[in-house]
This record gives structure tokens, sequence and C-alpha cells, in this order.
């Protein structure tokens, strides 16, 4: 015991150069790594184009700016000016608001787009621009079916015309953005983002509040939101081009994300047409007719369904001196097709029938008496 204690006596005299060294070390290493951590630091700051700001606490914080590579700032930086809110007035009570937009500039006036829903049954239309400026609008025309109007206002060197974009062109999966005023003014100018989520779309209307539909319409699908006050505002492509006016979605409790918009290709024919003369010249045939769901209203009107028939419309009454009447179409025959596309409904009836213009000749395709029989129309305007 005596001599293990004597050694650690003379162990504890030794001057402890290891330690020193290790300790020293250690040092040069904490040195060496707060200075490349300084370094990085500055690095970071420098490549994201930071700046340094001092606070009133005198702590000094520092900015960076991100670069945003799915932003669309750009895109919506084009159109977003040309985007007004449109007021529907009706004995000077606002009656309704939507969206529209300036699409050209020609003569001394700005030709803004928006819904035939939007101004229908109104005595006065007014639009807001992003500048706060409010201007009463001339209203051209519009037209129920194809759910476009045309407003002009007195074009000035403020006035920003959108550019019109090609839908035919995108793809299904596309990004694409809609600008509007959901809810009126107080959201005037919101954006939403989405993808094409569908092309050339047939997606029934009722044009009054029931549930029978009066017609079709082809249009694109989009997941972007689209909320009332929408209506009649630009979808625009990530070039901030406008190519389709947003007019109507699906509501339901099961359904998310199913909005729908005109193609610009479309929009822009039926609003030169609106501009020229004011209204749609829509085609007129001279029948009334009858889903063939509707087995009361055809036994009322004595007209007999062939077992084997599930689709068309049924003719229970033809005009004196119409195009129908001329062809030899009479009561109880059953169209089944236009210009040889089908015809299931009053509806898909309409939107083949309204492809065509007055004079133009169409082919229709009937059942009577059980037999496939086929008749040419010349087709005259409905006035």
């Amino acid at each position: 015991m005596k001599e293990e204690k004597i050694i650690e006596e003379e162990i504890k005299k030794v001057p402890n150069k290891n330690n020193k060294i290790n300790q020293g070390n250690f040092i040069i290493l904490v040195i060496i790594l707060s200075l490349i951590s300084g370094l990085l630091g500055a690095a970071l700051i420098l490549k994201s184009n930071g700046s340094g700001a001092t606070t009133d606490n005198g702590i000094t914080t520092s900015t960076i700016k991100l670069n945003e590579t799915n932003s669309i700032s750009t895109a919506v930086g084009k159109i977003y000016d040309a985007v007004v809110v449109v007021e529907s007035y009706q004995k000077d009570n606002l009656a309704s608001t939507g969206t529209g937009f300036v699409y050209k500039k020609a003569d001394d006036k700005a030709y803004i787009m928006t819904n035939n829903h939007v101004v229908a049954n109104s005595d006065k239309v007014k639009v807001l621009f992003t500048s706060g400026e409010e201007l009463e609008t001339t209203l051209v025309g519009t037209d129920t079916y194809s759910d476009i109007a045309v407003l002009t206002v007195k074009d000035s060197d403020k006035i920003v015309s959108a550019t019109m974009g090609e839908s035919n062109k995108t793809k299904v999966g596309d990004t694409v953005f809609t600008v509007g005023s959901p809810e009126g003014s107080d959201y005037a100018g919101t954006v939403t983002k989405g993808i094409l989520s569908g092309k050339d779309r047939l997606v029934a209307v009722a044009l009054s509040n029931t549930q029978v539909s009066d017609y079709y319409m082809k249009v694109l699908q989009t997941d972007a939101a689209i909320n009332p006050g929408n209506s009649g505002g630009p979808i625009c492509n990530t070039n901030g081009e406008v190519i389709g006016i947003t007019n109507m979605k699906l509501v339901d409790n099961t359904i998310e994300g199913m909005g729908f918009a005109i193609p610009i290709e479309d929009a822009i024919e039926f609003a030169k047409t609106i501009e020229e003369t004011g209204k749609v010249a829509r085609p007129y045939i001279g029948i009334s007719m009858l889903d063939l769901t509707n087995s009361y209203y055809l036994w009322q009107a004595g007209i007999l369904l062939p077992d084997n028939i599930t689709e068309g419309v049924a003719i229970y009454k033809v005009e004196d001196n119409s195009p129908a009447s001329v062809s030899g179409l009479q009561k109880g025959d059953i169209i089944t097709k236009i210009d040889d596309n089908k015809v299931s409904s009053l509806a898909k009836f309409r939107y083949e029938l309204y492809k065509h213009k007055p004079n133009d000749k169409v082919k229709i395709t009937y059942i009577r008496n059980n037999k496939e029989e086929t008749t040419n129309v010349t087709l005259q305007e409905n006035k």
C-alpha cells in the first residue's frame, strides 16, 4: 500500500504535456469551425441576395429573398389590370356582380367580355377597374345559349387589354389560373390556380330554375377555384394569355374542383357576331319537341314510342310553312340524328342544331312507323 501511494504522488508532480497539446488542438479546431461557419453564412446571404436590417432593439437580422420557381406572378401581371368587376343594376339597385375583361380596343372604345347571365335583365351595367375607376358601360348585345355578353366603355391610355391565347393548343394537366371577383368588389382581383382538368366537355345547362336541361355547352374543365362572382372572368395559361371565359361550376356536397370555361375561340367568335349585329342569329326549324323520357306528355300528345327506340326527340307539333313542314317532317316522328350526329335528348338536339346558321342545309334522320328515314331541311333565322 505504501509503495502504491508513493508512485501516485510522483505522477502528480510530472507535468501533463499531452493534456496541454490536446487542449491546444481543441482551441484551434473551434477557431477553424467558427471561421468555416461564418464563411458559409456569408455565402448563403450573398447567394440569396439578402440584405442586413437593424431592428429597433438593435438586433441585426438578414432578409433572404427566395426564388419562387412555381410562381405565376409574372403571368398574372400581364392580365391583372385588364380584368374588371361587373355590376348589374335593376332600377338603380345592385342586382348582381360578376367579372369581365377587356379583350380588345378599337374605334376609341374598350370592349369588355362577360357572361350573359351576369348582365341578363339589367337596365344599367357598371365596371370597376383595378385603378378604382368605375365607368358606366354600353351594352352592345348578349346571347343566351353561348352565355356571352359584350360591353363597351370609352377607351383611354389607362385601360389595359388582355392578350388572347389558344385553348386548342393547351394540354390536359397544363397549369392555368383565373382572375375574378368572388362575392363582389370586396374580393376583386382574386387569383386562383389549378390545372386544365379536361377539354371538349359537353355539359348540360338549364336556362331556368328547373331540373330540365335546355342545352349543351362545349367547355374546358378546371380544378381552379371558381366561386360566385367569378363568372365572366378569364382563365389563363402560364403566359398570361386568355384561353377561356369562366361561366359555371358543378355544385354538390360530393363534388370538389369542377369548374368550367367557354373556350376563347368560341367566345371570340360569338363576341364578334354580337359586335356586328347585337345578337347571335340562331337557326329556326319550326317544330315543338319532347324528350323520350317525358312519358306523360307523350301520352297526352298521343305519341307512341317503338320499343326499340330509347334516344331521340319526338315531334309533337310542326308549324305551318316552316322548314320542317316543307321537308315533310310530321307529328310523331322521332328525330335521332342531325348530320349523322346522334341526338339523345332535347338539349343535345339544340346543341347540334345551333352549330349551324340560318340558310344552312342539314340532314335529319328520324323514325316513322318503326322505319328509319332521312330528309334535308333548309334552316331559317329564328326571329
